[in-house]
């Protein structure tokens, strides 16, 4: 048997018993079928390839049409879109993975043209720094654009909202997924709620910790309410500064958030870790005090290596380790991990948006090779 700390290590989720502890993180690549932000089989021949991870977390799916923010990425709202996701669920269990659906509204991380012209919303109409990936209609070509200053929810919409991710989570169990994944990192509208320096509202949602706190709660108790808590996971980026999301009271925020999850029972807290050039880093002081408030399993996330994955679970900090663009060029990666195999570089143009180019072609090495 592995060491229980080793990277080959089985380990209960959920209601899901993985094989090893290398999971695939969530990476938007922007391909789903216009009209309709549908899933498609090419996405399902892209997850299956790389079936062989302990879990995927798929790339994160809109929750509504509001909840969009990038061109070509797939939504869960729709009868037409829980077909398309079948296809990927089917490919994946049939490949004998594992695939939770990430759900997202992105808040004010988003252009008013995916909204017939209407500003983006967020819990308050604050300016901030932030881009997003538009196709221009005209030219057919992506670029990075600056998102306006949204405008603020109203109360009732906060409700409406809650309410579409239960049905999201409710759709994305219809297609066959394993669980869902809650987004609540990155500076999107979850996140967007936990912070000072987004949230100025002066209603329950605002101003005090529990009421920066109450969308999160809302949001994981409608979904776990309905999938259940072994199904119900969320991501979280306590390191997080850019996008206007530099806030004084995150760290306690966020460990306050994770005793809610273990009360909750939860199935996994998903940790976004800072990997940008002279970030913050995570101090083992924060890691013990969010071990101390959360039991159950912890995935990070973020420009890990062998070593440094072999560290962090062996030091109890985390139970899973996700890597991202590695699975993209590298649809075996679990296998080269483990063997010390040479990884393959990804193409960088062609990440978001197009067809089988830089997203179904990249080959796995021959069995011969670890010989």
């Amino acid at each position: 048997m592995p060491n229980p700390a080793s990277l080959l290590a089985p380990l209960t989720v959920g209601t899901l018993t993985l094989p090893h502890r290398i999971v695939m993180a969530p990476m938007t690549r922007a391909r789903s079928t216009q009209p309709g932000d549908l899933p498609n089989a090419l996405n399902a021949t892209y997850y299956a390839q790389r079936a062989s991870a302990a879990l995927i977390v798929s790339e994160a799916a809109q929750i509504s049409p509001q909840g969009k923010g990038y061109s070509f990425t797939p939504g869960i709202y729709s009868e037409e879109q829980v077909r398309g996701w079948q296809l990927v669920t089917n490919a994946v269990h049939q490949a004998g993975g594992r695939i939770f659906l990430q759900l997202w509204h992105v808040g004010r991380m988003s252009h008013p043209d995916f909204h017939d012209g209407a500003l983006p919303v967020a819990p308050s109409a604050l300016p901030f720094e932030g881009q997003i990936w538009k196709v221009d209609d005209a030219t057919g070509i992506g670029a990075m654009v600056d998102s306006p200053t949204p405008r603020a929810l109203e109360r009732a919409e906060i409700a409406a909202i809650v309410e579409d991710f239960r049905k999201a989570a409710r759709n994305a169990i219809t297609a066959g997924f394993d669980g869902v994944e809650i987004h609540g990192a990155n500076g999107y509208l979850v996140d967007q709620f936990l912070r000072t320096t987004s949230n100025h509202r002066q209603d329950e949602y605002g101003g005090s910790r529990e009421n920066r706190l109450r969308f999160l709660k809302e949001v994981v108790d409608a979904v776990a309410g309905e999938v259940g808590a072994q199904r119900t996971a969320i991501r979280l980026a306590p390191f997080l500064t850019a996008r206007g999301m530099d806030c004084p009271d995150i760290l306690p925020t966020i460990l306050e958030a994770a005793s809610f999850l273990q009360e909750r029972g939860i199935a996994y807290l998903h940790l976004v870790e800072a990997d940008w050039d002279d970030a913050p880093e995570i101090t083992e002081a924060f890691r013990q005090q969010l071990r101390e408030r959360f039991s159950n399993p912890i995935i990070v996330a973020g420009n890990y290596d062998k070593p440094r994955a072999q560290w962090v679970l062996e030091h109890g900090y985390a139970d899973l380790v996700a890597f991202g663009r590695p699975f993209v060029a590298n649809p075996d990666f679990p296998r080269r991990l483990v063997e010390d195999l040479p990884l393959a570089p990804f193409d960088g143009a062609t990440l978001f948006g197009g067809a089988a180019k830089g997203y179904i072609d990249y080959p796995t090495l021959p069995l011969a090779r670890a010989a």
